[in-house]
């Protein structure tokens, strides 16, 4: 039997008793964060009086940023700012989840507010109405530590019949999986699908496309959103990149890549010149790819288990061992997206497509400004 948290064996009958007890017009409102790890999310929350109906109606809050990593205790208070709004499907409906700006005392942006950064640049290259999707994968654990329906002190038959697998001897953890999609549909996350991953208790989920910094703000509230369930259920979800050491797959955060000009007739040159690119700033990219300048990503980006390897650029049609993958259809049809498979599961969205957007659409044109 997988280790399981105490609390997610508390009577859930007494908790709706309280759950469904009506709040008249008042309205919960979480509040989400970044903490100092780059990695960790935090939430509390607050009363309103009514429903809001923007993310303007939502007041600025505080925290205590020594108790996050993200401040010293003699000047600790840190600001949230309101970024994003969608409906809880915790609480229900009216209430809200919000996601939030990090800002220091002095209101500049806290360490690890990567947002502020990428929506200027998001800003900037609008015209090119860039589009992204992400694949988080992650890896359901026991509060133990050791993965979710493991043989406690041994392993599981090699990898094979896990991925897109069904049956109890294959799929480990499927109610989380579909909880968590439900979820994120009330939530109205861009959430665009979900799989069992190769490796037993590993799955993924797409968010997108989404323009712009909404690719960031999906995909942090659909993380959320993933510990909030797996809480409720007694488990883990890691998105260490390489959670278990062997002949096992790791698990990233694939990132597809489309503008405007990529999706119209003739779109592959514009592919090409972006992977170009990329190619030419390769060493800069893995240092954002994970919260720990590439330091997490070394232990899965090998060169083997459907990754290329970390020192070297590659990319293919149709090739999951390419640094970035032209799919098969983009090949076909000589317009489309690409695939970036570097980015690390733990990555920080806004610093990865911050980083894409930069490398293709703005450092040729600051050049040229020159």
């Amino acid at each position: 039997m997988a280790s399981v948290s105490s609390s997610s064996h508390l009577n859930k009958t007494v908790r709706q008793q309280y759950m469904s007890l009506p709040q008249g017009q008042k309205c919960q409102v979480t509040y989400i964060w970044i903490d100092g790890t780059g990695e960790t999310l935090r939430n509390k929350t607050r009363t309103l009086d009514t429903e809001p109906k923007s993310i303007e109606e939502i007041p600025e809050w505080n925290f205590d940023g020594s108790s996050t990593y993200q401040a010293e205790g003699s000047n600790s208070d840190m600001y949230l700012i309101p970024v994003c709004m969608f409906r809880d499907p915790i609480n229900l409906d009216p209430n809200k989840l919000v996601l939030c700006e990090v800002l220091k005392y002095n209101r500049l942006p806290a360490e690890t507010n990567h947002r502020a950064s990428c929506n200027k640049v998001m800003e900037k290259v609008k015209e090119h109405r860039i589009w992204f999707g992400m694949e988080q994968e992650y890896t359901l654990l026991g509060t133990d530590g050791h993965p979710f329906c493991w043989p406690p002190n041994g392993f599981p038959a090699p990898q094979g019949p896990y991925y897109c697998g069904v049956g109890a001897n294959s799929a480990y953890g499927r109610d989380i999986v579909e909880c968590h999609y439900k979820a994120c549909l009330y939530a109205g996350i861009k959430i665009y699908g979900t799989n069992a991953e190769v490796m037993p208790s590993q799955w993924e989920y797409q968010v997108g496309p989404c323009e712009g910094i909404e690719m960031g703000d999906h995909l942090w509230v659909s993380r959320f959103l993933l510990h909030r369930v797996c809480e409720d259920f007694g488990v883990v979800a890691t998105l260490d990149p390489k959670p278990m050491k062997g002949n096992w797959n790791g698990t990233g955060c694939h990132t597809n890549v489309s503008t405007k000009e990529m999706r119209e007739e003739g779109g592959l040159q514009y592919i090409e010149k972006a992977i170009d690119k990329l190619g030419k700033k390769h060493p800069e990219h893995i240092r954002v790819y994970d919260p720990h300048e590439g330091k997490d990503n070394i232990r899965r980006l090998t060169g083997l288990h459907e990754t290329s390897s970390i020192h070297d650029f590659s990319a293919g049609v149709a090739n999951r061992g390419a640094s970035i993958r032209i799919p098969r259809q983009v090949g076909q049809e000589k317009k489309g997206y690409f695939e970036d498979r570097r980015p690390a599961a733990n990555c920080d969205p806004y610093a990865v497509t911050k980083a894409i957007a930069i490398t293709c659409l703005l450092e040729e044109e600051e050049k040229g400004a020159k």
